[in-house]
């Protein structure tokens, strides 16, 4: 068999660690994955003079492992957007990745073995023109989290570079690959969904990285849906959330505020008259399953369930989204929909810098990127949008950087409050009652159980009963939730219910931590270090800001010093000041590290509090270049 195989006019396949498909246009050429880098080889053969663009559809070794090749002849590279830090922070990855006591199955093990630089990130579900030849990318989770396909037409056809989603008729070529957590099954859940994608695109012609082209699309990906539906139904996977929220997946709680049905947590949609919708919470949408790992490879945002919104509801634009809270799982698509629908980002003050900063935190659950804030929010403000008033109250509990999103739609009264109460067993109530299945709202509510604190988000004494108040004095007729069905009979016993266990839960705090002789509030945390992590050159003055506090009940003379590496400079030595009791201090420093590069060194805030030692109560990670 020839090494170049001619397709059309202008599109070659070279069969390589996996199929390298090139796009001719003129004497230039544009890789579709990239293999060992034998194409180099090949460019008399194309008929070209050089590879301007490799468009990597995912991370595994035999798509990538030539691309050093590429780099040393000056190609730019692009990548999905999931999967950056697998490409350029490989090295990091091999470094990081667990290996003893390994529950993780995904393959991200089979990656490149070394970092390498990209040009940049595919700009999902829009057109990019590299090399002079337009191409179309789309989210295609599956064989990996983050794989992507492209689209293109080429010499008057409509064909889908497709990666690993398909390998023949009704074929993967890996079923291991869509492991991706132990024992688990939720990559042929986002194949199905992926597969229903590019089918609806129709294709003229599929073309895998690993296995013949595919002349006649649709039914090839049928037969790939019913041999995976096979395969889950056996697995007894048949409970994902396919069926009617495939066809329909949101259902309105009123006339005009839906929930989407498919997302990890809870996505709701405010409709306006002008064809408008304001989103509350962005995520996961349609979620498959949660896959092993934190990473950014581990999490794939997409807008899977949008072109049903405008389709089901008339929705004309996507106006407006807004956070009840900062945590990935409610906002991870959010950049997403700016990008591609050109939605605004609302956020209440309190939060607004996470979102825009989040490096400089130490938090649970942040998004790997900054999301611009449009509007910063003041709490307690009614603020317009379209014929609706929306108010933004504090709610501290689940965590300190939250907001109830209150507004009334088609007579009633709202209440958003994201992952303010767990119930821990209540899935198990709804389903045994028959309560909340295919989103259907709970009409009645079980007696509230645990209130869903985590002391690393910012969780205070009184958080529970001052934010139970507050729903007492709103009275909600509806409460949104973040992780199961939204309640649409809210009773005044079910509010006094919540303010008792808030009361409780401060007393029980109040009872176990020694407040009268160190009150550190129920989080424990006497200083923090902003910004936590932080990028520099070696040479360069890295400004950093110690937020320390006082946890006596009287004035105390506080100390601060930073401890840096070897290598280092700080300055000052040491900042001190007298600071009334439960009151804070902020202490401005400077660091400097002579060479580099390194990775991660800490630095350390050690606090003195009158004759109190404390000790290194806060650290940050600061990288050298």
């Amino acid at each position: 068999m020839p090494a170049v195989r001619r397709l059309s006019p202008n599109l070659f396949l070279i069969e390589d660690t996996c199929n390298v498909y090139i796009v001719r246009n003129g004497r230039t050429g544009v890789a579709i994955d990239f293999g060992s880098g034998m194409v180099l080889d090949l460019l008399d053969e194309l008929e070209i003079d050089r590879i301007s663009d490799v468009l990597m559809t995912h991370h595994h070794r035999d798509q990538g492992q030539g691309l050093p090749r590429a780099v040393e002849a000056g190609i730019d590279i692009w990548v999905p957007p999931v999967e950056r830090e697998l490409f350029e922070s490989a090295d990091e990855h091999w470094q990081a990745r667990e290996v003893y006591k390994n529950y993780n199955t995904r393959q991200d093990r089979f990656s490149i073995t070394h970092s390498i630089p990209v040009t940049g990130l595919h700009a999902e579900y829009r057109t990019q023109q590299r090399g002079g030849v337009d191409f179309d990318v789309i989210p295609t989770p599956g064989h990996t989290v983050g794989s992507d396909s492209i689209l293109a037409t080429i010499d008057g056809r409509r064909v889908a570079f497709s990666g690993d989603l398909i390998a023949a008729p009704g074929k993967v070529w890996s079923l291991a690959a869509t492991q991706w957590t132990y024992n688990g099954g939720e990559g042929i859940a986002a194949i199905l969904l992926s597969a229903f994608d590019v089918k609806a695109r129709e294709p003229q012609l599929l073309l895998p990285s690993h296995g013949e082209p595919i002349d006649d699309p649709a039914p090839a990906l049928d037969d790939l849906v019913a041999n995976l539906t096979a395969l889950r139904n056996f697995r007894l996977q048949a409970d994902s959330p396919f069926g009617s929220h495939l066809e329909r997946p949101y259902s309105a709680i009123t006339p005009h505020l839906l929930l989407n049905r498919t997302s990890n947590a809870n996505s709701y949609v405010l409709l306006s008259k002008s064809g408008k919708a304001l989103v509350i919470d962005y995520g996961y949408d349609f979620s498959t399953g949660w896959a092993a790992g934190d990473d950014r490879a581990s999490r794939r945002p997409w807008l899977y369930t949008i072109p049903a919104l405008k389709r089901d509801f008339g929705v004309q634009r996507v106006d407006v989204a807004i956070p009840t809270h900062y945590h990935d799982d409610h906002l991870a698509g959010f950049n997403l929909l700016r990008d591609v629908e050109g939605t605004q980002v609302w956020a209440g003050e309190n939060m607004a810098d996470i979102l825009e900063r989040p490096s400089r935190y130490d938090l649970p659950c942040l998004w790997f990127d900054p999301i611009r804030v449009d509007r910063s929010v003041a709490l307690g403000e009614p603020v317009p949008w379209e014929e609706y008033q929306i108010t933004l109250h504090p709610l501290p509990g689940h965590t300190l950087y939250a907001v109830a999103i209150g507004f009334e739609v088609d007579g009633k009264r709202v209440l958003a409050l994201g992952d303010q109460i767990h119930e821990e067993g209540w899935l198990a109530y709804l389903f045994r009652h028959e309560l909340g299945v295919g989103g259907k709202p709970i009409t009645s509510l079980p007696p509230p159980k645990v209130l869903n604190y985590v002391y690393q988000n910012g969780f205070r004494l009184g958080d529970y009963r001052t934010t139970a108040e507050m729903y007492l004095r709103l009275k909600p007729q509806i409460l949104l939730f973040g992780h199961w069905p939204p309640a649409t009979s809210i009773t005044p016993d079910y509010l006094e219910q919540l303010r008792s266990r808030g009361e409780t839960l401060e007393r029980l705090h109040r009872q176990l931590l020694p407040l009268d002789a160190f009150d550190a509030d129920a989080g424990g945390i006497t200083a923090v270090i902003r910004p936590y992590q932080a990028t520099v050159s070696a040479g360069e003055w890295l400004p950093l800001a110690v937020e320390c506090l006082n946890p006596y009940r009287d004035e105390q003379e506080l100390c601060v010093e930073v401890h840096v590496p070897d290598g280092f400079s700080v300055r000052p030595a040491s900042v001190q000041a007298r600071v009334a009791g439960s009151e804070q201090l902020r202490a401005e420093f400077e660091i400097c590290a002579a060479t580099g590069p390194m990775r991660r060194a800490r630095v350390t805030a050690d606090l003195t509090v009158g004759s109190h030692r404390l000790g290194e109560q806060a650290e940050a990670l600061v990288t050298v270049r």
